[in-house]
């Protein structure tokens, strides 16, 4: 009896299709004609405009990205996002540390930082680095760099990395504690430069940030003559700085100092060099910019 039923519902179901049953709107009876593709699976690409409360690492793994709220206590902010070339994307890993693919993403880095800020970003305390995908995200087709802002405790004495509580979009628009002024730098017992501790302006002091000179393609400076350059073109900065002839006169007004980024962020595409003027043993209570020669009279002695 069982059996009977079923085959008697079976034929009343060909017989309603026997019978002209018309289909739903809009559905063809073809199961598979109007299906979309599946679509390609995308990489993970980071946003900008966020913070990390872990310092800067050179490789950034999907395993620790964790990304807080700038409001909260922070040690990096990305402030940027690019992308690698064409010429780039059929390379197996990575490109390295200090390749000419890491120095043109820092060339774009360091643009889009100042930007970021408000003004040239060597002007305050704060540093950039390239960040790349891990190795496994390169092979899945990740292709983005990172560019990372860090504020420093001191530029001049390699100072640490500093916590902060807010972005630093627009940092460096207005006056601010982030600005480098004036420093009170004391010696060694050979008369070398031992540290130089930054200063109120209107307190003694014997040095004051004047600008930065953008060095050329050129090697990272290790013997005295190497340093003959980036102290000449320093002390043009200084000269522009203070408002004074920029003539033969201008050593015996003020002696300099030239601070680059090291070995290893020269490497990377980091050519700005931090120009001070430097009074050595005279010190002011003013700031020497616009001073003139008045301000910066020749040293005699």
């Amino acid at each position: 009896m069982r059996r009977w039923t079923a085959a008697v519902a079976v034929g009343g179901a060909l017989a309603l299709g026997l019978t002209g049953c018309g289909l739903p709107a809009g559905v063809d009876g073809k199961l598979t004609n109007s299906w979309q593709p599946i679509p390609e699976p995308t990489p993970f690409v980071p946003p900008a405009e966020v913070c990390h409360s872990g310092d800067f690492a050179e490789t950034a793994y999907l395993s620790s990205y964790s990304p807080v709220d700038c409001t909260a206590p922070h040690r990096t902010e990305t402030v940027h996002v690019g992308a690698f070339g064409a010429a780039v994307a059929e390379a197996a890993e990575p490109p390295a540390q200090g390749s000419a693919e890491i120095r043109g993403a820092y060339a774009e880095c360091d643009t889009k930082a100042s930007e970021y800020v408000g003004g040239d970003w060597r002007s305050g305390r704060l540093w950039i680095g390239v960040a790349v995908p891990s190795p496994a995200a390169w092979e899945g087709g990740a292709r983005w760099f990172r560019c990372d802002m860090t504020e420093l405790t001191n530029v001049e004495d390699n100072g640490g990395t500093a916590s902060r509580t807010a972005s630093l979009r627009d940092a460096l628009a207005e006056p601010s504690p982030l600005h480098l002024t004036c420093y009170a730098v004391r010696n060694d017992s050979n008369g070398a430069i031992d540290t130089m501790p930054a200063e109120q302006c209107d307190k003694p002091h014997n040095a004051e940030f004047a600008g930065v000179w953008q060095a050329p393609d050129i090697p990272f400076p290790t013997q005295d003559r190497d340093w003959a350059q980036f102290h000449a073109e320093c002390r043009k900065i200084i000269g522009r700085y203070a408002g004074v002839p920029l003539d033969d006169n201008l050593q015996f007004r003020t002696g300099v100092i030239s601070l680059p980024g090291g070995a290893t962020e020269w490497a990377a595409g980091n050519r700005g060099v931090r120009c001070y003027l430097w009074l050595n043993e005279r010190n002011v209570s003013r700031s020497l910019k616009g001073a003139g020669t008045d301000g910066l009279p020749i040293q005699y002695e």
